[in-house]
C-alpha cells in the first residue's frame, strides 16, 4: 500500500472566493476563464506543496459549483471527497447557499475545515461568522469544537500555507493510502460533449487506469483512447487521487458512476423508492431506503421565513422527525439529490417544482410531497413518524426473520425452506407470517432441520426446513418472523 494525495471538495457560497482560492494556490488563471468569474462546471485540480513532514505532499481539489453536485455524487454511492472546505465571506458571514453546504456536509459524515475569506478586509467579522456557525451546528475550535478555522485571503495569499498543512495534518491522520495493482476504482465527476466527443471527468481513487484499458462506468463501456491531466497534460496512465479527463465513451455515463475494469464493479446500486402519488403513505414511506433509520429524515421547503418558522417549531418537538434541511424558496434539483444521499423525502410547503426537477425527483426515486394546508402536512407527518417509532420498536424486539424460499411435502409433511436474514430461530418459537408487508396468520416451529438433520436452532445466514403447526397457507416469498 502507498500513500495517496487528500482528494478536498470546496463548498459555499456563490462569490465567497471558492475559485480564487484554488486560483491562487495552482498559480494560475482559473477564476478569470470562467465566465463571470463564477464556476461553471466540476474540474479536479491537483495542487503541489512546498510542505515538509508528512508522507505526501499534493492535495486534489474538486472545485464544485455547489452542494448539489457534491450532493449528486454521494446519492450514487460515489465517496469521493476526504475533506471538505467550507468557504466563508469573513465580511457577509453566513449566506443561503452555506447554510445548505452545511447541510450537504454533515450528510456526508467527513472532516469539514472552515475557511474564513476576505480577512484582509476591514469589515471581516470572524467572530460573528462563528457565533453564526454554532447556530447551524458548526462547533469550530474556540467556541466548544474541534472543527479547524483556517483565516485567509484568498487574494493576497496570506493564511493559505497554513491552511493547505491543516489539509494535510488532517490527511494524516485519515491514513489514506491506495494499491497501485488493485482494481480500478475511480468515479466520474463531470461529464461534457466538444468536438472531441464525449470527455470524462473523473478521480481514481484506487488502482491503475491505463490508456487502452476497457472501463465500466454503470451500464456504459468503454476503451480509453487518451487520458489528460487538468493542465491537459496527455498521460499514459492515471493513479490514485489523480483528477484526469477520458476519451473513449460513447455515452455519457452518469456523474457519480464508479469506473471499474469489471461491469459487476461498476454497477449503479439504486435504493428502490417509488414516487409518492395522491396520497403519502406509510407504504410509500416504509419502501424508500429510510426503513433502516430512526427518525423522519425531511427536507422542508417553504413559501416565506414566517411559514418556516412556524413549521420548524412544530417540528421540532416530534423527537421522530429530523429536519435534514430547512429553508425558504421552491423545491430544487439540489434539495432533491440532498434527500436521495439523506434517504429522506422533500416537503414543499406553498413551493413551486419545476418540471426538471420532477424528472430528476423520478429519475432519483425521491419522494416530494406539497401542500397548501399546514395541519395536513403536520397530521401525515406525525401519522408517518409514529409508524415508523412503531415499526422500530417491532424491530427492537425481533428474535429472528426468515424469507420462505421453497415449499414442499415429505411424507405427508410440509416443509417451508427457508433463509435466517437475522437473528436466530428455536424450536418451540412463535412466528408470525408477513406478506406484502401484513400479518396473516401465526404459528408454532414444530421441527426444525439443516440438510435432514433435526436441530435445536438456526442462526442467520443458515438455510433451513421449517414445519409449523398449524402450517397456514404460507407460500415462496413470505418472510417469517419470531417476535420476543
Amino acid at each position: 500500500m502507498k500513500p495517496r494525495s487528500p482528494i478536498v471538495a470546496i463548498l459555499g457560497h456563490v462569490d465567497h472566493g471558492k475559485t480564487t482560492l484554488l486560483d491562487y494556490i495552482r498559480s494560475s488563471r482559473i477564476a478569470a476563464k470562467e465566465q463571470g468569474g463564477i464556476t461553471q462546471k466540476i474540474g479536479g485540480y491537483t495542487a503541489k506543496t512546498d510542505i515538509k513532514g508528512y508522507p505526501i505532499n499534493e492535495i486534489t481539489f474538486i472545485d464544485t459549483p455547489g452542494h448539489e453536485a457534491f450532493s449528486q455524487l454521494r446519492a450514487r454511492g460515489a465517496n469521493v471527497a476526504d475533506i471538505v472546505l467550507l468557504i466563508v465571506d469573513a465580511k457577509d458571514s453566513l449566506m443561503p447557499q452555506t447554510i445548505e453546504s452545511i447541510s450537504h456536509i454533515k450528510q456526508a459524515n467527513v472532516p469539514c475545515i472552515v475557511v474564513l475569506n476576505k480577512m484582509d478586509l476591514p469589515e471581516a467579522k470572524p467572530e460573528k461568522v462563528k457565533n453564526d456557525l454554532l447556530r447551524h451546528g458548526i462547533m469550530v475550535e474556540g467556541k466548544g469544537g474541534t472543527i479547524p478555522v483556517a483565516p485567509i485571503s484568498a487574494k493576497t495569499g496570506k493564511g493559505v500555507p497554513e491552511l493547505l498543512e491543516t489539509i494535510l495534518f488532517l490527511a494524516t491522520d485519515k491514513e489514506l493510502t491506495y494499491d497501485p495493482k488493485a482494481e480500478l476504482e475511480a468515479y466520474v465527476i463531470e461529464t461534457k460533449k466538444d468536438r472531441r466527443g464525449i470527455a470524462v471527468s473523473i478521480v481514481v481513487k484506487n488502482g491503475t487506469l491505463h490508456v487502452g484499458d476497457m472501463v465500466y462506468a454503470g451500464e456504459v463501456k468503454a476503451k480509453i483512447r487518451s487520458i489528460t491531466d487538468d493542465l491537459n497534460a496527455p498521460l499514459t496512465e492515471a493513479t490514485a487521487s489523480q483528477a484526469c479527463e477520458l476519451l473513449g465513451f460513447e455515452t455519457a455515463p452518469l456523474v457519480g458512476s464508479r469506473i471499474a475494469s469489471k461491469p459487476e464493479d461498476a454497477k449503479i446500486v439504486e435504493p428502490v423508492a417509488p414516487l409518492a402519488k395522491k396520497a403519502f403513505t406509510s407504504q410509500d414511506f416504509f419502501a424508500t431506503p429510510q426503513k433502516e433509520q430512526k427518525k423522519l429524515a425531511i427536507v422542508v421547503k417553504t413559501d416565506s421565513q414566517g411559514s418556516l418558522e412556524a413549521l420548524e417549531a412544530i417540528l421540532s418537538q416530534n423527537s421522530n422527525i429530523e429536519i435534514i434541511l430547512s429553508g425558504v424558496g421552491d423545491i430544487h434539483k439540489s434539495d432533491v439529490f440532498l434527500a436521495k444521499a439523506s434517504k429522506a423525502i422533500v416537503i414543499g410547503f406553498n413551493t413551486r417544482i419545476d418540471p426538471e426537477t420532477k424528472d430528476v425527483a423520478k429519475q432519483e426515486k425521491v419522494i416530494i410531497k406539497s401542500y397548501t394546508i399546514i395541519y395536513e402536512l403536520l397530521e401525515e407527518l406525525e401519522e408517518v413518524a409514529l409508524l415508523l417509532q412503531e415499526k422500530e420498536q417491532s424491530e427492537k424486539n425481533l428474535k429472528g426473520e426468515a424469507k420462505i424460499l421453497a415449499t414442499f411435502v415429505i411424507e405427508g409433511e410440509k416443509i417451508f425452506g427457508s433463509k435466517l436474514s437475522k437473528g436466530k430461530f428455536e424450536l418451540g418459537d412463535m412466528l408470525e407470517i408477513h406478506r406484502a408487508g401484513n400479518i396473516i396468520g401465526k404459528s408454532k416451529i414444530v421441527s426444525l432441520k439443516i440438510r435432514a438433520k433435526k436441530v435445536e436452532e438456526v442462526k442467520k445466514e443458515q438455510e433451513c426446513g421449517l414445519i409449523l403447526s398449524p402450517a397456514l397457507d404460507i407460500r415462496v416469498g413470505d418472510v417469517v418472523k419470531c417476535i420476543l
